[in-house]
């Protein structure tokens, strides 16, 4: 088995159980949630890069201050992605969180034709289409916009996009996401917990542990996914993904309790469509490419 595929499931399921983590801490809000688990990633990186000795890419980077202001817009963009799915969880909306994730991956098939300027097969026309069918009919169904999905695709697409154009790995760039929030969370931090009765105010030591915990629970699926991206092909990572919302949707309907419709399943049914044309498309791209190189060599030869 390639080892690959045990680095992309442990990382697709240690973000699929998520719900599990950030209900044992409901009791904390999930603004303080999001301040905590920025400083103890910070922390658990800060100490992981020094005993990988793996500090020389912030000098580089602060040669190019340049490039500050862009790793400071994805570093907003991964706070509000993780305030929208904490509240989504406290607040019982575990299957329209999972609904944001199915949808991200045709939010970055079009921020492919809006940013990068792509061309979309027809296959992907179709998918996109079916997709936002899917979207109104929720729409229509819950008697408003399922925000929070779109939230959370939209942001995490965007997020990735951001990520794609920088030279930093993912353990260097969140950490870099991380340091630029920090004079931020810290004081607000301390604000939050002397005017609002933070966990850290009230001396709730196991409450402090769990949210501590929040620092390796945010790293150790991001390096997962790292060494399994070097040695996946990338349409294989791409049907992996697919197991994290699917966890979450199963904990939302089984775990939870959340309702889940005939109604709901044909939204849901809709964008489940759209995700199998485009990972078919992908699967069969990717097979056709290492077909196509071995007849290059062939000519070649």
């Amino acid at each position: 088995m390639n080892p690959g595929l045990f680095y992309a499931f442990g990382a697709f399921t240690i973000w699929g159980l998520f719900p599990l983590y950030f209900v044992l801490i409901r009791q904390v809000a999930p603004f303080e949630v999001v301040l905590q688990r920025s400083l103890w990633s910070l922390v658990f990186l800060g100490l992981l890069l020094t005993a990988l000795k793996r500090w020389a890419w912030l000098k580089q980077v602060l040669a190019e201050p340049r490039k500050l202001p862009l790793f400071a817009f994805s570093a907003l963009l991964l706070a509000c992605n993780w305030l929208v799915y904490v509240y989504a969880i406290q607040s019982q909306q575990v299957v329209e969180a999972s609904l944001g994730y199915f949808i991200n991956p045709l939010v970055n098939v079009l921020l492919g034709v809006l940013v990068l300027r792509e061309k979309l097969s027809r296959v992907k026309w179709v998918a996109v289409a079916l997709a936002a069918a899917g979207v109104a009919w929720l729409t229509w169904h819950l008697g408003r916009l399922p925000w929070i999905a779109l939230v959370l695709a939209c942001s995490f697409g965007v997020y990735g996009l951001v990520r794609k154009t920088s030279s930093l790995g993912a353990l260097e760039g969140l950490a870099m996401e991380t340091l630029l929030l920090s004079p931020l969370v810290l004081p607000v931090l301390l604000w939050w917990t002397a005017t609002h009765d933070g966990a850290w105010a009230q001396s709730d030591l196991g409450t402090s542990a769990w949210l501590a915990l929040s620092g390796p629970l945010s790293a150790l699926p991001l390096l997962l996914f790292a060494m399994a991206a070097r040695r996946l092909p990338l349409a294989t990572v791409g049907l992996v993904q697919y197991l994290s919302p699917s966890i979450q949707l199963l904990l939302g309907i089984w775990v939870f309790h959340e309702p889940f419709s005939t109604a709901r399943l044909v939204g849901f049914g809709c964008i489940w469509a759209a995700l199998a044309l485009v990972s078919a498309e992908a699967l069969r791209q990717s097979l056709r490419a290492p077909a196509a190189s071995v007849t290059d060599q062939v000519v070649k030869g």
